[in-house]
């Protein structure tokens, strides 16, 4: 068995990005959020996202943007749960520790708990905790002629 390296070059950053998004397109439970919902252009979305992963692992600077914003509006069509970010988490761990190991793989996996928590605790305050009735939607009525 070979001796798996650590993350240290941008190749590095789209292998895991690619091998991730391969296996989470695929899952049971999340691929339906990233092929049918949001109907994700892999080709077009790996560059952007391998750009993240490179300026937060390694200082990079190619990313700018607010990485939030895509997951509100995915939510809007689809109320993400609790359930999707522990898979989520799951496999990007599982996908860091198959391919890398080493103190970048660690910050890999380190970074990625604190996205998530952070989402998670966003959409909540969206949806409100689960069993909760959906967001509240604020209309405008004008009074009858």
């Amino acid at each position: 068995m070979s001796e798996r390296a650590d993350i240290a070059n941008r190749a590095d950053c789209e292998r895991l990005v690619r091998a991730f998004y391969g296996r989470a397109m695929n899952d049971a439970i999340l691929g339906f959020l990233f092929v049918d919902v949001a109907k994700l252009d892999l080709e077009s979305h790996v560059p952007r996202i391998t750009d993240f992963w490179e300026t937060i692992l390694l200082g990079a600077q190619r990313y700018s943007g607010g990485a939030f914003r895509p997951h509100a509006e995915l939510n809007a069509k689809a109320p993400l749960r609790p359930g999707h970010f522990e898979r989520w988490l799951h496999l990007w761990r599982t996908t860091v520790d198959e391919l890398f190991a080493g103190p970048t793989a660690e910050l890999a996996k380190a970074h990625a708990d604190r996205v998530g928590r952070a989402f998670y605790q966003r959409i909540e305050a969206i949806n409100g905790p689960p069993g909760a009735p959906g967001p509240m939607v604020i209309t405008q009525h004008r009074p009858q002629d």
